[in-house]
């Protein structure tokens, strides 16, 4: 009856003690490949073990069943993904789970290899969910813990000639319970299986623990090495040499085992990844180790690595392809690990499980701060009010200390690891405790990490997730209340050091202030950075009914509860194209900040160890006229220690003869490194030039209006036309136009969407830092109860001369009272024509507005853009660090990010000139002045409308085009985070006023 699957033990049979995970010269044979599969609707009434005959097919191992080797085939005939953040999708009844439950049978022979070995070992790296092992028709155990290893002693069931393996998996299990993580379920044997040999004297484990100490001098390191050893009578004596420090130490049994010393060593750190080959050697075995000399420890509110605090500017990673699921990839990983480095990525939180060892090997490698995190979850008890969560019910305790047992004895000897952490949002109670108070004694030198620990009663850390920039303030000031605690808690976890496990959710067009949270970890030393949530979407590759290939998310795959398009919430899109939020990362948390008063570059240097001898300093003046950069320089900085500033007056020729424009200064790799060119940017400072020509006024506005129009003629004024009846352009330059028209709608944000937090826009100064206690509406649904994505137009008034149209129009929604009058006045002017656009909305107005701005709709043959204004990238006011004023141009599709459910996309800021074309060249130019305030207006072209973008779940349902839209906003509202996080910033909302646009279209001959 399979009884197993609703066990709550961790596992049962010869499963060995867990060890590290490392390189040996003791004999291997890889069991991946092709196995034979069978899959059953039940685990109930299956024969044990499984029966030889009929209905065999073929999978690979490693792989997930429900995934086929081009993604998610269209009829698999093996269940689907499932896609939950918090449900599980079964009945919450711990530890049942239904009688529908896919259990497949995995089945393959392989020869005895031969080997002359005392034991052998079977090794699972990952297996999803809980998993029954047969060898030759002997039971040798069942383990559970999807993403740990189970490694089960098989040699009395091992035989001579050809051998039969048999793996029984259940997707569904006691352990699933434990297994809630925000990410697919996706069932399988996902990572390898490995037969190991284990000679007459090999090492059980080796745990090499390294040491620093600060010379006399203080010029440097001496390193010692602790190994800490496990092996038999017949291994002694174990030699372990460092060949590179020329040192060999051997020891006589464990008894002798002691500290040494290694002499003068590189400290290994995220910034210098500096790693020593260890070969520890017993009569029987010998293993490899990478040692890093790092030393981490928590002395009152600091988190220190060698002495120095840390920083994390990090990201959460999950283990995702859209192909392959969570089978591991080591070339994939590489490149993606890159890229977070090329991007100012410091640190990694492993969410929210182990990931697989190589993954670790090259943290350790390329250089990342890591929390390594345990394979657990139970956030879906949060629905019943925690009601029989396993994480205070005794009955799993072993459970839980297995898991972290098995984390922590795979992945200690990683230099990279400098916390760990028992888990993600599973309430708290004693099992986590006991998991905190064993790694305290296993591991005393890392901390404990866990963010729903929230009065900091058994964790080293005060760890929060999405805390509003009022809250973060609190916490590291000192100053004002913390939540989920009273006085003395607060206290209590203001004494710990502070980090942000989690904090600003990057899904779709977003996440903003970014830079605000940078600034208050700068501010208070207690805040030692955070987690973006996350690194990547989680899309898997599907395909429509017609064939069109897609990224499919929650409940494109049939799913009978799922949580939709959460799970596209990261920095890349699933095909490893980086979002502009990528930019917008890095470009905040630069490594070397640089500012500018005047003429004068201020430099300051922000790494935790590196000076900056690998950098250079890059200047050159970015033109007022058109937005080309000019001649670069590089500038003679010195090298600067880390935390050390210098002052740098930019040279004469950057100086003299200003006349507007811009400095631009970017600070670059000067070599290669391991992860990018010579010639990288790592960060970038622009500021205007002192302007010494004065500058004549803009397009004056008369103020006398001409004539009512009487006439049905089309008006014509230069080279537009106009229709008498809307007042609307229907020519301009030979091209067929429509507009301009008011728009307030934008296709709404994954975070326009969000209500997990309450809002700012429905706050009173007495209520929390988020707004409204309550979640509230979403921006999108006050936005859409007032009209503004159905706006309706009615002429009041139109005028006309030989120099100038003059409309006036009212723009309303149905049932509703609220209106914005739109005056526009086209005129002749030099160079081209004029257009002037005045906004006033009617008084009762009381929400934000996305946008405020006109549309113009022109042929779809217009589909390339060159701009001067802020680019490369999509920019919002909140998300504008990364955006630099210059020269750009790009295609049409370009311009638009295409986020894993359509949103608003593709707005650049303070647009100075814009020049449109298609296949037959030039279409229109346009350039632009600033308002009263002195603001410049921004501008989106788009193959789509905000309505048409809003209907699509998917970029593939997007209508095909028949126009191209140009919009040129006068403002637009911030993105923020809060599809799970804080609302737009006040100062980045977007709330109605009256508003003006300068544009002059310009002649063209």
């Amino acid at each position: 009856m399979a009884h197993h699957v609703e066990d709550v033990s961790p596992g049962s049979g010869s499963r060995s003690t867990p060890r590290a995970w490392l390189p040996s010269d003791a004999p291997s044979l890889s069991l991946d490949g092709e196995w034979q599969f069978r899959l059953h609707p039940s685990h109930r009434g299956l024969a044990e073990p499984p029966a030889a005959d009929g209905g065999w097919g073929t999978v690979t191992v490693p792989s997930h069943w429900v995934l086929g080797p081009d993604g998610v085939p269209v009829d698999a005939g093996r269940g689907r993904p499932i896609y939950t953040n918090v449900q599980y999708p079964f009945p919450v009844e711990p530890p049942f789970v239904p009688d529908e439950n896919p259990t497949a049978d995995h089945r393959r022979a392989f020869d005895h290899p031969g080997w002359d070995v005392e034991r052998v070992l079977l090794r699972f790296d990952g297996v999803e969910s809980v998993h029954q092992v047969w060898l030759n028709g002997t039971e040798v155990g069942v383990s559970t813990g999807s993403r740990l290893v189970s490694e089960f002693d098989v040699t009395a069931a091992l035989r001579p000639g050809e051998n039969e393996l048999l793996v029984r998996v259940s997707q569904w299990s006691a352990a699933s319970y434990l297994e809630d993580q925000d990410q697919w379920w996706l069932p399988g044997i996902f990572r390898s299986v490995t037969l190991l040999g284990r000679p007459v004297g090999a090492l059980d484990d080796v745990w090499l623990q390294p040491g620093l100490v600060a010379d006399a001098e203080g010029a440097g390191f001496r390193g010692t090495l602790l190994p800490v050893l496990q092996a038999g009578p017949a291994a002694w004596p174990v030699r372990v040499r460092v060949p590179e420090l020329g040192v060999e130490q051997v020891f006589a049994d464990a008894a002798a085992l002691a500290a040494f010393e290694v002499g003068e060593v590189q400290a290994w750190t995220a910034e210098t990844p500096r790693l020593y080959t260890v070969e520890v050697a017993s009569s029987g075995e010998t293993v490899t180790v990478r040692v890093g000399f790092r030393e981490v420890r928590v002395e009152g509110d600091r988190f220190l690595v060698n002495g120095a605090p840390v920083t994390f500017r990090g990201v959460n990673r999950h283990e995702t392809h859209p192909v392959r699921g969570r089978v591991f990839d080591e070339e994939h990983a590489r490149a993606d690990m890159v890229t977070m480095k090329r991007a100012n990525v410091n640190a990694i939180r492993t969410s929210h499980y182990p990931p697989h060892p190589r993954v670790l090997d090259l943290a350790d490698e390329l250089g990342f701060w890591v929390i390594d995190e345990c394979d657990l979850e139970t956030h879906g008890f949060e629905f019943q009010g925690w009601r029989d969560n396993p994480s205070d019910d005794p009955r799993w305790t072993a459970a839980y200390l297995d898991r972290i047992e098995r984390t922590v004895e795979r992945d200690k000897n990683h230099p990279c690891v400098v916390i760990w952490s028992l888990g993600n949002e599973a309430g708290t109670g004693r099992n986590l405790a006991a998991m905190a108070q064993w790694v305290h004694r296993r591991d005393p030198g890392r901390p404990v990490h866990y963010e729903g620990d929230y009065t900091g009663q058994y964790t080293d850390v005060y760890s929060r997730m999405y805390p509003a920039l009022v809250e973060l303030e609190a916490i590291g000031s000192g100053v004002g209340p913390v939540r989920h605690t009273g006085p003395a808690e607060a206290e209590r976890v203001r004494s710990k050091p502070f980090l942000m496990c989690e904090y600003v959710h990057a899904m779709g067009n977003g996440p903003g202030a970014i830079a605000e949270y940078d600034a208050l970890a700068e501010r208070y030393p207690r805040v030692h950075g955070g987690f973006v949530w996350e690194w990547r979407d989680h899309g898997l590759a599907t395909r429509a009914a017609d064939g069109t290939p897609f990224y499919g998310y929650g409940g494109d795959f049939g799913e009978v509860v799922h949580d939709g398009n959460f799970v596209m919430d990261g920095m890349l899109l699933p095909d490893d194209t980086p979002t502009p939020s990528v930019a917008e990362f890095a470009a905040v948390h630069t490594p070397v900040v640089l500012t500018l008063a005047g003429p004068v570059l201020g430099v300051r240097n922000r790494y935790h160890t590196a000076d900056t001898a690998h950098l250079r300093v890059v200047a050159a003046v970015v033109s007022a006229e058109d937005g080309s950069l000019g001649e670069e320089t590089v500038l003679d900085v010195p090298v600067l220690a880390p935390g050390a500033s210098a002052s740098v007056a930019l040279p004469d020729a950057l100086v003299d003869g200003a006349d507007g424009g811009w400095w631009d200064v970017r600070v670059e790799l000067a070599d290669d490194q391991p992860w990018a060119p010579a010639g990288h940017v790592l960060g970038r400072v622009q500021a205007a030039r002192p302007v010494r020509t004065a500058v004549r006024p803009v397009l004056p506005r008369p103020a006398a209006l001409p004539a009512l129009v009487t006439s049905a003629a089309p008006l014509t004024l230069g080279p537009a036309t106009f229709d008498p009846r809307t007042g609307r352009l229907t020519r301009l330059h030979g091209l067929d136009v429509d507009g301009p028209r008011l728009e307030l709608w934008r296709a709404p944000t994954d975070n326009d969407r969000g209500a997990s937090f309450g809002s700012y826009e429905m706050a009173t100064p007495e209520e929390t830092p988020y707004g409204t206690g309550e979640a509230g509406p979403s921006s999108e649904q006050r936005w859409r109860a007032r009209g503004l994505d159905r706006l309706v137009h009615r002429l009041l008034d139109l005028r006309a001369d030989e120099t100038s149209v003059v409309s006036t129009v009212r723009v309303g929604t149905a049932n509703s009272g609220l209106s914005v009058e739109v005056r526009t006045r086209w005129q002749r002017v030099d160079g081209g024509l004029g257009c002037f656009v005045d906004v006033v909305p009617s008084t009762g107005w009381d929400c934000t507005w996305p946008r405020v701005g006109v549309r113009l709709d022109l042929p779809a043959t217009v589909e390339r853009a060159a701009w001067f204004g802020t680019g490369p990238a999509e920019s919002y006011p909140d998300t504008r660090t990364a955006a630099r004023v210059g020269r750009f141009d790009a295609g049409l599709d370009e311009l638009s990010v295409p986020y894993s459910r359509p949103q608003e996309t593709g707005h650049r800021s303070d647009l100075r000139h814009l020049e449109l074309s298609g296949p037959d060249g030039v279409a229109l130019r346009l350039r632009t002045a600033t308002d009263t305030a002195g603001r410049l207006p921004g501008f989106t072209l788009s193959r789509h409308t905000p309505q048409q973008v809003d209907r699509a779940p998917h970029p593939h349902e997007l209508p095909a085009s028949d126009r191209t839209h140009l919009f040129v906003d006068a403002a637009v509202h911030g993105v923020g985070s809060r599809a799970c996080g804080p609302d737009v910033l006040p100062q980045h909302a977007l709330w109605p006023g009256a508003h003006q646009l300068t544009l002059v279209f310009e002649d063209l001959g």
